[in-house]
């Protein structure tokens, strides 16, 4: 008891420090040192759990205030510039850090389950935060009282399944502009400009095509589309160029070569551009690079009218650039020409090129516009472009994936953010942001009722799990995550204002579907006025709340680096010195 290992007093539940020291053993003549890490505080049972509570409310306590449509703002403050004022859960989340660190480690715990939802949904932080700081609350007293920690996770996970079952099956498709414009504007704050340009960016690109959101130096907020494929390469060499006011290049029915070659020998390209001036069609020749002696010879013959050919270096490095290479080949409906398929330049015949409707080549991009007659190659190649992207977990090679999609699904919207200051503009941006990954979500799972009525009406189908449910520790465990799902119609009430428990009570006795509105304070169809959430959002907050509120439930020790002390200043110099 007064050594113990690790020099940890028995098991009292007050901190205890392990110190690192140094160890020489002899061994003949070699001396052999092993250094200890630094030292660590450690924590037990009862203790351990409230230092975990207290950093999850930390942190919940800031973000919760955000939530419903009459949520306040927070103010993070920035090394350098100016404060940054959000209304993001994660972005929120993510800035918090505590000087204790046995608080910190719950802090970073909740933070997991905001970045987690973020990363899988886009949206849903904020209400994924409030669900996890309910559930550990309730749990604790659960834990206080004796129950079981391993049975009661068991019992969330049970609870949680069915609830996930509940609300996919109460979602509805999210069809037309309106629920793509409510559902933006929910999630942006009730903010109806970004649901307008939203709505107006997804019904023009497409469920395939791809919207950005990137910042502008105007006051307004502005909306730019771009019709076919674009690559972000431009022409190699200037001699290209046609209009030279625009500063690019128009091929009207080009004609397209895809190699993964370097060209620099006129040799390998002479049989294809010889076949071309008999044709009198423009080519783009998309290489790995053109070099020397084919680059000055197809550069003198464009001159001189000869040839009209537009070359472009090829986009994307290493395997990813095979797959650009293969995604441009088949929506033109060109051959690729790779000496890995065994196809040679010197073998390409004018059958083997692409045909495009139109080819616009400036300095540092070009857009391809097709023809439409390789309309089913290309959704096939999409279909399999979704399959990696659903089973890749590189948020890079997801964001790629899109991307690729977007490129071949013929569309691209960007939306261009202004504003008056800085700080607006990053809040803005953050919510545009939120609003496009829930429009996503919604498109891709379907929608339920908003304002948190979704999880509270759902909650019904629980009381048959718990009457069937013998394990009296499982069953506190089913009634943990019965109890929370009223969380977040009772902090978006209390958000306006008005007392959450008889809000709550209200929406409880309503059919599902309808709810409170906190924006214009009344109880109605939520699904008429466009209150709605994507079914996919609510689905992951959920799911990764109570995941990382059953592992603090069961934690029985916690073990941090205790801090170094600051070292002591140095004394300055005695007067007259």
């Amino acid at each position: 008891r007064d050594g113990g290992v690790c020099g940890v007093a028995g098991l009292r539940n007050e901190p205890n420090v392990v110190r690192g020291g140094a160890t020489r053993r002899k061994n003949g003549n070699r001396a052999r040192t092993m250094m200890m890490a630094n030292a660590k505080t450690i924590q037990f049972s009862e203790d351990a759990r409230k230092s975990l509570v207290e950093g999850i409310n930390a942190v919940a306590n800031a973000v919760k205030i955000t939530l419903g449509p009459k949520g306040r703002n927070v103010v993070l403050e920035r090394s350098y510039g100016a404060p940054q004022v959000v209304n993001d859960g994660v972005t929120i989340a993510k800035d918090v850090s505590l000087s204790d660190p046995l608080q910190n480690t719950g802090a970073r715990l909740i933070q997991e389950v905001a970045s987690k939802t973020d990363s899988k949904a886009g949206d849903g932080t904020t209400t994924s935060t409030l669900l996890c700081q309910a559930m550990v609350l309730q749990g604790m007293k659960a834990v206080t009282s004796g129950r079981n920690p391993i049975a009661l996770k068991r019992g969330i996970e049970k609870a949680v399944k069915v609830m996930v079952a509940a609300i996919r099956e109460k979602s509805r498709p999210a069809t037309g502009d309106d629920d793509i414009r409510n559902v933006a504007m929910i999630s942006a704050g009730n903010d109806t400009v970004i649901g307008d340009i939203i709505a107006t960016a997804f019904a023009r690109v497409g469920a395939n095509g791809s919207t950005s959101v990137e910042e502008s130096q105007g006051l307004q907020d502005e909306l730019e589309f771009t019709e076919g494929m674009e690559l972000d390469r431009g022409f190699i060499s200037p001699y290209f160029v046609k209009d030279q006011e625009r500063q690019v290049a128009e091929l009207p029915k080009a004609r397209v070569l895809v190699t993964d070659r370097k060209i620099s020998a006129v040799a390998d390209v002479v049989p294809v551009l010889e076949q071309l001036v008999k044709s009198k069609e423009p080519l783009l020749l998309i290489c790995e690079d053109l070099t020397g002696e084919a680059l000055s010879t197809i550069v003198v013959n464009k001159m001189r009218g000869v040839l009209d050919v537009v070359a472009i270096k090829a986009p994307g490095f290493g395997e990813r650039r095979k797959r650009y290479l293969e995604d441009i080949a088949i929506l033109t409906g060109a051959s690729f020409v790779a000496e890995d398929l065994g196809i040679t330049l010197e073998s390409v015949t004018t059958d083997m090129l692409g045909r495009t409707d139109k080819v616009v080549v400036g300095k540092e991009s070009t857009t391809i516009i097709s023809t439409g007659e390789t309309e089913d190659a290309v959704k096939s190649r999409i279909e399999q472009i979704k399959k990696e992207v659903a089973a890749t977990d590189s948020q890079f090679d997801r964001e790629k994936g899109e991307e690729r999609v977007a490129r071949l699904g013929g569309g691209i919207a960007r939306i261009k953010v202004g504003a008056a200051t800085e700080t607006e503009l990053k809040d803005k941006k953050l919510r545009y942001e939120d609003a496009l990954n829930a429009t996503k979500a919604a498109m891709e799972a379907g929608i339920v009722p908003g304002g948190g009525s979704a999880l509270l009406q759902c909650r019904n189908v629980l009381l048959p799990l718990m009457a069937e449910t013998e394990d009296e520790d499982e069953k506190a465990g089913i009634d943990i995550v019965y109890r929370t799902m009223n969380a977040p119609v009772k902090q978006i009430a209390m958000n306006a204002g008005v007392e959450g428990e008889i809000v709550a009570a209200k929406v409880e006795e309503l059919k599902f579907g309808e709810g409170y509105n906190a924006r214009t304070d009344t109880y109605e169809d939520l699904m008429e006025s466009g209150v709605i959430d994507p079914a996919k959002v609510t689905i992951w907050a959920l799911e990764n709340a109570s995941s990382i509120a059953a592992m603090v439930l069961t934690t029985e020790c916690l073990i941090v680096e205790t801090p170094k002390p600051e070292p002591a200043a140095v004394p300055g110099m005695p007067d007259g010195y």
